[in-house]
């Protein structure tokens, strides 16, 4: 089967499968816009909200987008930069530290986030076309109408697959910095905030600030379970600093610009409106007919972002089955992979709750609190224990080196969750024992990476020899094969 030539009307051919150096292509730089466009979108707009509904004012809420924006998005680079060198899926490889069948203990959570995220991003998209339709003096439409149509424009693209993603993305990034652009600084100079909005000497307040700061960091780590899945075709020689820089500032600029703006205008327009209404009424208050020109570009930005989980929901699905039942990955598995992600997006977004807001901030601390052992114990194993040195072929052998089930990573991921419960704050779904004590503050986060990377490399370092640890000479061809430990600056 001839490679993938990097055209973006080229079905994509490849999979789960380990990419070959002869069929890489692109440039880090690509990785900026793509994840930049990934977050400038309006459910990352609305998790600005949360600091002031917690109680903070809009300066500490800002902060604490920033902070937690910085700390989740350098764990998420940080796969990213895994992509070039390894050139599979990020789910695959979580099978040297878990096992091949080991690994379904986190897949799972995988796919429950990819599709409740398509499942907001959807009706989100579906109430904004609405509102477009309305402006121009038409009728709604049904949402489930809404949704198939939505839904379609999706797949397509995600059949189509890597390529046309990226451009897909470059083109929103540029029509995202002129309107949005244009949105934000008419916001900035019509916009009357309340006394002592910007205020950093009073405002402040413990439970607010790392309520924002988990939703933001959440909103960042989330990506973490497929970022490679965007850097895989990547040559090799781009390196892992490029990648993680290009992938860091992208997702950096979008999500803070995103988020700032969104508790700029919500504050204004009303906490408990949705992201729709506060864009759309923003818009029209600088002048009549710039609000549905606004939504315009912000419905293809829901759509994108719902294509990029589709696609690696896809691929997921996939290493599920292929975990449980080896297959031979083809353009047509993933194809009906993609196909039953979006109809279990169409079922959901039918369903689901109305209250947006609950159930996005639920939903993502429920997540953070999935990945965080994930994080620490993929990270260290690629960067500290293995040092990016893997056997690749292996991964895809159910008897391999690796195994079916690998015990340190199933027992680390288990210990860290245990540890952490007492410390979850889910709105009003669950309090943790500590967390209780401490007024609601969620510091679940702060506990769970460093607990999962002690224990994993306790566990790697003090015990027998890891499975598949190979030495440098030993590694195989198309395995990373660094000439010293991995290192991001």
């Amino acid at each position: 089967m001839p490679g993938d030539t990097g055209s973006p009307s080229t079905i994509e051919h490849h999979s789960i499968d380990y990419i070959p150096e002869s069929e890489r292509y692109g440039k880090a730089w690509h990785l900026g816009p793509l994840w930049f466009a990934v977050n400038a979108n309006l459910t990352i707009l609305a998790t600005g909200v949360f600091g002031l509904l917690a109680g903070a004012n809009l300066f500490w809420s800002m902060v604490a987008a920033l902070t937690g924006v910085s700390v989740g998005t350098f764990f998420m680079a940080s796969h990213s930069a895994q992509g070039p060198q390894l050139g599979m899926p990020q789910m695959v490889q979580s099978r040297a530290q878990f096992g091949y069948r080991g690994a379904l203990v986190v897949v799972p959570g995988v796919l429950i986030m990819y599709i409740g995220y398509n499942i907001l991003n959807t009706q989100l998209a579906a109430e904004a076309t609405n509102v477009v339709i309305g402006d121009f003096g038409g009728g709604a439409l049904p949402p489930s109408l809404l949704y198939i149509l939505l839904l379609v424009l999706v797949l397509i693209v995600a059949v189509v697959g890597y390529n046309l993603i990226h451009v897909v993305q470059r083109v929103l990034t540029v029509l995202f910095l002129i309107v949005f652009g244009t949105l934000t600084i008419g916001a900035l100079f019509t916009i009357h905030l309340s006394a002592g909005a910007m205020n950093p000497n009073n405002g402040f307040v413990w439970l607010a600030f790392l309520s924002q700061f988990s939703i933001a960091a959440a909103s960042q780590m989330g990506w973490a379970p497929y970022v490679a899945d965007y850097s895989r075709y990547l040559p090799k020689r781009v390196g892992l600093r490029a990648t993680f820089w290009w992938t860091y500032a992208g997702s950096l600029f979008g999500a803070v610009w995103m988020m700032w703006l969104g508790a700029l205008l919500m504050s204004a327009v009303g906490l408990d409106a949705s992201p729709v209404t506060a864009v759309h009424s923003a818009a029209q208050h600088l002048f009549a007919g710039f609000g549905p020109i606004v939504l315009i570009v912000a419905i293809p930005g829901l759509l994108a972002v719902t294509t990029v989980n589709t696609y690696c929901a896809g691929l997921t699905l996939l290493t599920v089955s292929d975990s449980i039942r080896p297959l031979k990955a083809t353009t047509t598995k993933r194809v009906l992979s993609s196909a039953i992600i979006a109809v279990a997006t169409f079922a959901g977004a039918s369903y689901a709750s109305e209250n947006f807001l609950a159930t996005f901030q639920n939903l993502i601390v429920i997540m953070l609190y999935c990945f965080i052992p994930w994080t620490s114990i993929n990270l260290l194993d690629f960067y500290v224990i293995r040092r990016g040195r893997y056997e690749i072929k292996e991964m895809f052998k159910p008897d391999g080196v690796y195994g079916k089930w690998n015990w340190r990573g199933l027992v680390t991921y288990v210990a860290t969750i245990v540890i952490m419960v007492p410390f979850f704050s889910i709105g009003d779904w669950y309090t943790g024992s500590v967390a209780e004590r401490l007024g609601g503050i969620d510091i679940a986060m702060f506990v769970g990476l460093p607990i999962g990377a002690i224990i994993y490399y306790i566990l790697n370092r003090y015990g027998s020899r890891p499975d598949g640890m190979l030495d440098q000479a030993q590694a195989s061809a198309p395995a990373a094969k660094p000439k010293s430990a991995p290192a991001l600056a």
